[in-house]
């Protein structure tokens, strides 16, 4: 789940037994959003040699703590990912992913029809926003930056929903001190 944490050698051996098994599709999946570009291609093209062989499909999936999982998505594409997981305006759990609106008009396919998401996230995301918590923020940004699980952030973005506004200093400094 947390690749960009996996050491090699686990890596390789998790690969290796999903490479044996009888799963349709293996992703890439960014759950602490600081991936950058080179280490997706590097990942992409891993999963595909180690598991494409046996008939695995390889997808990518990733979160936005640094606002790069648009892109990194796009990357995962061009490296050969054709699984591609996304969300109703990048709504998902803490920093959140790849906004599928963003992801149809970037495929730019007929069969994909952007108005029904528009409607979708107008109508029924937006006003869930600000209640759940979730979204790019400051908090995930440095948890992403860190390469940090983000339950920190989202700890720190429950007690401001409490009243108990935080001190993005401070949550920063706590964060880069137990590195």
């Amino acid at each position: 789940m947390a690749v960009s944490a996996a050491p090699e050698p686990e890596l390789n051996e998790t690969l290796e037994s999903i490479a044996q098994s009888e799963v349709k599709a293996v992703y890439v999946a960014d759950s602490s959003g600081s991936l950058y570009s080179e280490q997706v291609h590097y990942l992409v093209r891993k999963y595909l040699r180690d598991c494409k062989a046996t008939g695995k499909e390889v997808g990518v999936h990733m979160h936005n703590n640094m606002q790069l999982a648009f892109a990194n998505t796009i990357e995962g594409i061009i490296m050969g990912a054709n699984f591609l997981d996304a969300t109703m305006a990048g709504l998902g759990r803490s920093a959140g992913n790849c906004p599928i609106e963003l992801l149809i008009a970037f495929l730019h396919n007929p069969k994909y029809k952007l108005r029904p998401v528009l409607e979708c996230v107008q109508n029924a995301i937006e006003p869930l926003r600000s209640k759940l918590l979730r979204g790019y923020d400051l908090p995930y940004l440095l948890t992403g930056m860190l390469n940090q699980h983000p339950r920190a952030a989202i700890k720190f973005k429950e007690a401001e929903l409490k009243c108990k506004k935080g001190d993005i200093l401070e949550f920063s400094d706590t964060l880069i001190e137990k590195e």
